[in-house]
């Protein structure tokens, strides 16, 4: 039972948003919403009253910068009505001797403050909406003349709301400059930014900076104004209750790959595939997604470099039917356009996407192709590596094997080089490499790391072809393997292509 001590939340019609705030706004309290124009202060006010008339409360806007006609054009544009919501606008409806002046709102100057908050208090005491909402506060403070009585107004309206089961969003433009004392006056107080990075499309975020007597998800939150409202990305997930995940060996779906492994990988957690361009390492963390299908387990491909088209291309040349995978829900590929996409909106889409589909199938597998990309998307963030420990930590807690493909830079030698520090980020680091043998540049791989189990430290030599991915036995007679361009020193034989032509097993 709810208790005049514990208050009850209401819902700010934006379901990511509630999550943010740990259930939404407590309910008959009076909140800042703050924010350059542009930064979707309005349309995030207008979702708040349409929840509330959505469930049969009286909702008021009092604006006093737009008409209602202006307000109407906005709700059109994301497909919403405002029929149920009363809009009671500060325009001169008595001036009919001027027509010109009719339509105009009134200046700061021609209006006494007092009689224009008496007639938005009067019209609440009409309606006894639910929910109020005032756009904007600056005009108020023009009205005002002097901070004193501004303030002493807000703190009035303030006390004219309590006890009157009523909550309050107050709208007002950010300059730059906190306004300690209307923050102090606000139960709650919510911030909207409006960046622009150095390359790609504008920013915006939401943060919440005060919301008294309850939790919620600090730092920034990226937004988008869509048609349909605005589209928050928590930072990170709400929390939730985690069932507890079975940790099993996850086989790549290749006998002599997984002998590599000691067996497999384990679930829940994470994997660096790493290694020069081009060497297959892409072509690896495809083998364990339709190793999971086969399983009718789903699998998540995240693309940051390759297209579609090309995906597709490499999947049919390795004899992957990847078309009837996707077709059937267990592969889904992700393609995401570089600059264009957020740290947290990323996050977001990565959380979505493994949950249980409506069939009952998990996620076991979700493939990020590759760290370069991701880097490259959004050069503008600092911390990503960071972000991404925080994103493989999530996704182990759920059971998921994760698969990082790591590109190094340079194609050959000791200038080789990672991006990401491979012992923070990951659990499981498997190494690709050229080498040379019998005058030809091939390919090997081998597990230099596996923090759950054991596994050979043995090199292997692989191969590409339409049969998929071949792996051959362990080779031993290997020189200048730290050097990062490994020189095969053994016998021919025991190399895959010689032992196919003497029709020995590889």
């Amino acid at each position: 039972m709810t208790t005049q001590n514990s208050p009850s939340k209401i819902s700010t019609g934006n379901p990511p948003l509630d999550d943010i705030l740990h259930g939404g706004l407590t309910a008959d309290r009076l909140y800042l919403v703050e924010g350059m124009p542009g930064t979707g202060k309005t349309t995030l006010a207008l979702q708040f009253l349409l929840e509330g008339a959505r469930k049969g409360e009286n909702g008021l806007y009092v604006t006093l910068s737009e008409t209602k006609q202006e307000l109407e054009g906005v709700a059109e544009s994301h497909g919403w009505s405002l029929d149920n919501i009363d809009i009671y606008e500060l325009i001169d409806t008595k001036a009919t001797e001027d027509a010109r002046l009719q339509y105009t709102m009134f200046e700061p100057s021609e209006i006494e403050l007092s009689t224009t908050v008496d007639g938005v208090l009067e019209r609440v005491r009409e309606l006894q909406p639910t929910r109020v909402v005032f756009d904007s506060l600056s005009e108020m403070r023009l009205l005002s003349q002097g901070s004193l009585r501004y303030r002493r107004q807000i703190l009035a309206l303030k006390q004219f709301f309590v006890g009157r089961g009523c909550t309050v969003l107050l709208l007002d433009d950010y300059s730059g400059l906190d306004d300690q004392h209307l923050q102090s006056i606000a139960h709650g107080v919510i911030r909207l930014e409006h960046l622009l990075s150095d390359y790609g499309g504008e920013r915006r975020r939401l943060r919440i900076l005060k919301h008294r007597g309850t939790s919620f998800i600090g730092g920034a939150h990226d937004l988008r104004i869509v048609r349909g409202g605005l589209k928050v990305f928590p930072r990170e997930a709400a929390d939730q209750p985690i069932e507890a995940v079975e940790t099993h060996l996850v086989d790549s779906g290749i006998k002599e790959f997984d002998e590599l492994l000691g067996g497999g990988l384990n679930a829940g957690t994470s994997a660096l595939l790493l290694g020069p361009a081009g060497v297959g390492k892409s072509s690896m963390a495809l083998q364990f997604a339709i190793a999971a299908a086969e399983r009718n387990e789903r699998a998540v491909l995240f693309q940051f470099e390759e297209s579609m088209q090309s995906l597709f291309v490499r999947a049919k040349g390795l004899g992957f039917d990847l078309q009837k995978r996707v077709d059937d829900g267990l592969i889904q590929v992700i393609n995401l356009v570089p600059g264009e996409i957020t740290p947290s909106e990323f996050a977001c889409l990565v959380r979505e996407s493994v949950q249980i589909d409506e069939q009952g199938r998990r996620v076991g597998i979700v493939a990020i192709d590759s760290v370069n990309g991701y880097l490259n998307a959004m050069p503008h963030e600092k911390f990503l590596i960071i972000q991404m420990h925080e994103m493989l930590q999530y996704l182990g807690k759920r059971g998921i094997l994760t698969l990082v493909v790591v590109a190094q830079h340079g194609m050959l030698g000791q200038a080789m080089a990672t991006p990401v520090d491979t012992s923070y980020l990951a659990d499981s680091v498997v190494l690709f490499r050229y080498f040379e043998a019998d005058g030809q540049i091939r390919q090997a791989i081998s597990v230099i790391k596996k923090r759950t189990g054991r596994h050979e430290r043995t090199i292997r030599e692989f191969k590409l072809s339409d049969k998929g991915i071949e792996i051959g036995p362990p080779l031993t007679k290997f020189r200048g393997i730290l050097t990062g361009v490994p020189e095969f020193k053994g016998e021919n034989d025991s190399l895959i292509e010689r032992a196919d032509r003497e029709g020995r097993p590889s």
